[in-house]
């Protein structure tokens, strides 16, 4: 009798332990799924940054060309920045962005936002390039953030990102295309951009 009690004594004894590891693994589990990488992090700051850029670029060269284009893709680069800084949120992280158009905290997309502002003062076929230009390189660059975190929810935003700005890079396609222009891709591959080209508006949400 005494054997018995003590066998199962070791037994519910071995059995809360190990329901306690399984336990205590879930939890690590979860907190690791809450903390990102430095790579991952970095990447998040920027693109919020970038895709603040985009939408001061076409908001300036709206006020100055007054096309529709620009005013609603600034629309929908507002509403990129609005998801980035959910995660944002999500993550604790700090907001890089200065509440001010054309001011940027990161020196690199400041010195980028100059120069585009400048190439697109030349024209309107300059500006629409210019637009073509950032949603090239917005594209690559989400792409390779894409690549480098394992979180499902940056993941599933950065998707949705890269399917918008398909949706702009080929609305300033078709506004080239009308004035007898074209636009000859800087970050993807040329094969990449005419199948995103060749492709149809997409829905993102």
């Amino acid at each position: 009798m005494k054997l018995s009690i003590l066998g199962t004594a070791f037994f519910m004894i071995t059995l809360f332990a190990f329901s306690s590891c399984e336990k205590s693994s879930d939890i690590i589990d979860q907190e690791n799924e809450n903390i990102l990488t430095e790579v991952e992090e970095s990447d998040l700051l920027f693109m919020r940054e970038e895709e603040k850029l985009a939408r001061d670029v076409y908001l300036y060269l709206y006020d100055k060309y007054d096309q529709l284009i620009f005013k609603n893709i600034s629309g929908s680069e507002q509403k990129h920045m609005d998801a980035l800084i959910t995660l944002l949120d999500q993550y604790n992280l700090e907001d890089p962005i200065i509440d001010q158009n054309g001011i940027f905290s990161n020196e690199a997309l400041q010195g980028l936002y100059d120069d585009l502002i400048l190439k697109g003062d030349l024209s309107l076929e300059n500006a629409l390039l210019v637009g073509a230009s950032i949603e090239d390189l917005d594209i690559r660059d989400i792409q390779v953030a894409i690549d480098k975190t394992s979180k499902t929810d940056i993941k599933e935003v950065y998707e949705k990102l890269i399917c918008g700005s398909k949706n702009h890079m080929r609305a300033f396609d078709g506004k080239l295309k009308d004035i007898g222009a074209s636009y000859t891709p800087q970050y993807l591959s040329q094969e990449q951009y005419d199948l995103i080209i060749s492709g149809q508006h997409a829905h993102c949400n």
